[in-house]
């Protein structure tokens, strides 16, 4: 990730105050929105990967004012644009003004409805061994792209401990930014919260990330 949407370490927001007993979904709007998000996916359209790209390039102020869903339906408007499958006109209007283009793929029947919410393995063969082995200290790359990355601002440039190899799996920078399904080892790497956030942190905290191997670099 990288800009407004990143905001894993910053400061100023306060901390998260989640409700007990919140209700899935506020407004039946939500509802709608979760399921019309979900079956467009199904579409072979865009992936998951291409999905959050089009949701972090909302302007700033927008994003930080709108609600979870809200950024759904904005992201899926704004792909649908992209894609040709709808006019602002139609948009607008809330009706079709004439017969769409095919999609890529059948969307999904309502017996495939459950199957939606449930996110599917993206681990792949390995094309090469693991670079680093448990235990390795490793330095995260200083790196700043204009498209996605799962590399957080926060864990850029600092040095950490490889704590397990969780297998290869599909790169998502490399899908957004080259429409490429390229599979790379994900790692667990342990940083200490001064290493972080400087001799001022919380002596006990520990972060862990979870790392693509194009990420780092020996230590």
């Amino acid at each position: 990730m990288n800009g407004i949407h990143d905001l894993g370490g910053m400061d100023g927001f306060g901390k998260v105050k989640a409700p007990p007993s919140e209700p899935p979904f506020h407004n039946a709007w939500e509802g709608r929105a979760l399921a019309l998000n979900r079956i467009m996916g199904a579409t072979g359209e865009w992936n998951i990967d291409v999905g959050r790209y089009w949701i972090e390039t909302l302007p700033p102020a927008v994003y930080l004012t709108s609600s979870y869903y809200r950024k759904w339906m904005l992201r899926l408007e704004r792909l649908c644009l992209a894609r040709g499958l709808v006019t602002e006109d139609e948009l607008a209007s809330g009706h079709a003004s004439g017969a769409g283009r095919p999609l890529k793929k059948k969307s999904a029947t309502a017996a495939e409805v459950d199957g939606l919410l449930v996110r599917r393995s993206y681990s792949r063969p390995a094309t090469a061994a693991a670079r680093f082995q448990v235990g390795a200290r490793v330095r995260t790359k200083n790196i700043h792209p204009v498209s996605h990355t799962r590399l957080p601002r926060f864990a850029r440039g600092h040095t950490g401990t490889i704590e397990r190899i969780q297998g290869c799996h599909v790169f998502p920078d490399a899908t957004v930014a080259e429409g490429v399904e390229r599979p790379e080892w994900l790692y667990t790497v342990t940083f200490e919260g001064a290493e972080l956030w400087g001799p001022d942190a919380d002596p006990t905290v520990r972060v862990s990330i979870e790392a693509f191997e194009p990420y780092l670099e020996a230590a």
